[in-house]
Formats: structure tokens, sequence, C-alpha cells
């Protein structure tokens, strides 16, 4: 009787304590967002619930072209945001639970991972899916606005306070994403010593992003997500493909590549942009009802930034090379004394009586005789 109820109270924990927010968190948070949604049916709460789901600080655009005139709608960045990045972030919540749950536990039970494989899957698999839908979404948005096609455009112009929907809505889905990572931090018991690690690379994404949306750098921030996001992607893609079968490392190999290049990628277009597009504007100065933040102390503040983040990333990067080759020697040594170790058996017992294992029939017969 008394095992039956510590099982039943170990699968059903008290109301509201650690472990029953931690198992129900995304009904909860799906309840909190049910609120929103249900606050768009009322006329009394439906402006306030309309600042947590649509898109706001919107500028609607007249133009004559010809008899006709038409409208285009563009967006800014204000305060509302912050309710906007509120709701999106707790969709995040959502959607990363409904991945945990429907797709890697089921592939976790069928893999028998040990521990540390399980955690490593459980973080590739969530940012694979992530990352493949912004670089997807965010390539889409590049060709749709041409910035590839002539990229003077990233500082043409400046400041690029107008928005379009696509782009405005991109980067309010990114603040959110990685806003959710810090709660998920609780949600899934993460390790101790884990907890700096992801901190430090949460950190990072948000003031780069942060920065670049404020400081209307929303084209340059753009180009340099497309980026990382494609180099980042085929990395857990790799590890993931490497916890199925640890013989693949091929893409390991590329992504070491292709991670050399995405940083001097980006600073080369960090530099173009910053150091010499906008030092050669014709509007200088801070304005901030403007939105205008071409300074020099910005822009070096900017350029600071960036160069220590890519420096940051190419010494955990060397640190990560270095340790796989040594754990590649590690293991060819150890391969080459088990090797060594069979051949010394097996010449040991072909040796007993002074046989040798070259020797001729007749010669082993004599020797035995």
């Amino acid at each position: 009787m008394g095992i039956r109820k510590k099982t039943a109270n170990s699968k059903n924990p008290p109301v509201m304590s650690h472990e029953f927010v931690i198992q129900n968190h995304a009904d909860i948070v799906s309840c909190v967002a049910m609120v929103f949604l249900l606050g768009l049916m009322f006329e009394i709460t439906s402006k306030f619930a309309a600042c947590f789901i649509t898109i706001q600080h919107n500028v609607t655009i007249t133009t004559n072209e010809g008899p006709e005139q038409t409208t285009t709608n563009h967006f800014q960045h204000g305060i509302k945001d912050l309710a906007t990045i509120f709701f999106y972030m707790l969709v995040a919540i959502i959607m990363h639970a409904i991945i945990q749950e429907y797709v890697l536990d089921k592939i976790n039970k069928k893999k028998h991972f040990s521990k540390t494989k399980h955690s490593k899957f459980n973080e590739s698999g969530q940012l694979s899916a992530f990352y493949l839908f912004s670089f997807g979404w965010g390539a889409s948005i590049l060709v749709s606005e041409n910035f590839l096609s002539n990229p003077v455009t990233l500082w043409e112009d400046y400041p690029h306070i107008l928005m379009p929907f696509q782009l405005k809505f991109f980067y309010i889905c990114q603040l959110g994403y990685w806003l959710h990572a810090l709660p998920e931090l609780y949600f899934q018991k993460t390790k101790k010593e884990d907890i700096p690690r992801q901190l430090v690379y949460i950190l990072l994404y948000l003031v780069h992003i942060a920065g670049a949306y404020i400081l209307n750098l929303n084209r340059l921030g753009l180009v340099l997500m497309v980026l990382h996001y494609a180099v980042e992607l085929l990395f857990h893609v790799s590890r993931l493909i490497y916890f199925s079968n640890e013989n693949r490392q091929m893409g390991f190999s590329m992504w070491a590549v292709l991670f050399v290049l995405g940083r001097l990628l980006t600073l080369s277009l960090s530099v173009l942009t910053v150091g010499f597009g906008l030092a050669n504007a014709e509007n200088q100065g801070f304005d901030w009802a403007a939105g205008n933040f071409n300074v020099l102390f910005v822009r070096i503040t900017g350029l600071a930034a960036i160069c220590l983040t890519q420096a940051f990333m190419m010494l955990k990067f060397i640190k990560f090379q270095l340790r796989r080759w040594r754990e590649h020697a590690e293991a060819l040594i150890l391969k080459k004394k088990v090797v060594n170790k069979g051949k010394s058996k097996k010449d040991k017992a072909n040796g007993v009586n002074g046989v040798n294992s070259h020797d001729s029939p007749r010669a082993r017969k004599e020797k035995l005789s």
C-alpha cells in the first residue's frame, strides 16, 4: 500500500510544485496564450489582446502612380513590441514542447542514448528545427527584398526605420525564441555545469539581434543571421547523424571549413557596412526620434561587439577541434595497442614448443617430435 502511494505521488506531484510545473509547463503556457486569443473575441479586451498578438507600430504610405493611388504598410519598432515578443515567446515554448514530445522523445526511446548523448541530442534536435526554419524564412526575405543583389542597400538610406511586415515579424520571432530559451533551462532540468555555457550563447544572440533591431541595422542583421544559421544548421545536423552512426563525421569537416568562412564573411560585411558605408554616409549624427544612431561611438561599439564575438567563437572552435584531434589520436593509439596485444598473444601461442607459424609442415613435425 505504501509503495503504491509513493509511486502515485511521483507520477502526480503536488499542484504548483516544481515537478508539477516542469511536467505540465506546456499546458500551462498554452492556457496563458489561449487567454490572449480569447481576448480578441470581446470588444472590451480586443485592443489589449491585439497588442500581444498582432504586429504593432504600422505606418501606411500612400504613393501616386499614374491615375491610381497605392498604399503600402510598413512597420517601425517601439515599446509595444515587448508585448508581442512576450506572446511569441509563449508560442516558442509550446512548439519546443511539441517537438520534444512527438519527435525527439520517440527517437530517444528507440536509440537508448546515454544521459550525456540524450541531452546533446535534444539540444541539437531543437536547434536544427529552429535553424532550418529561420534560415529558410530569412533567405526568402533576402530574395524578396533584393538585399543580396545590391549590397549597397545594407547601408544606403540609413536609418532603415521602416520595415516590411515579414522582416519585422522575423525579428519579433527571433527575439521571442531566444527569450524562451531562458525558462527552458528550468523546464528541461539543465545540469548546473551546462547552464553557464548555454546562458552565454543565449545572451549573445539576444544582445546582437536586439542591437541590430533597435539601432535600425535590421538589413545587416538579417544577412548575418542567415549566414550564421546556415553554418550552425550544418553543425547540429552533423551531430544528429553522428549520434546515429559514429563513423559518419564528414559533416563536421564541411562545417569546420564553412565555420571559418562564415566568421570571415561576417567580419567583412560588418566592417564594410558599419566601418565604411555608414562612416561615409551623408546622414551623420544622433537623433533618437528619427532613429539615427550614425555616430562614431555607436559604430565603434557595434564593430567591437561583433569582432569580440567572432574572436570568442573562433577560440571555442579551435578548442573544439583540438579536443577532437586529441580524442581521435587517443583512439588510434588504443586501437594499435589492442592489435599489438592480439598479435603478441597469437605469436606466443604459435611459439609453444618452438613451433613457428611460418615453418613448413615437415619442420613443425620435427620440432614437435
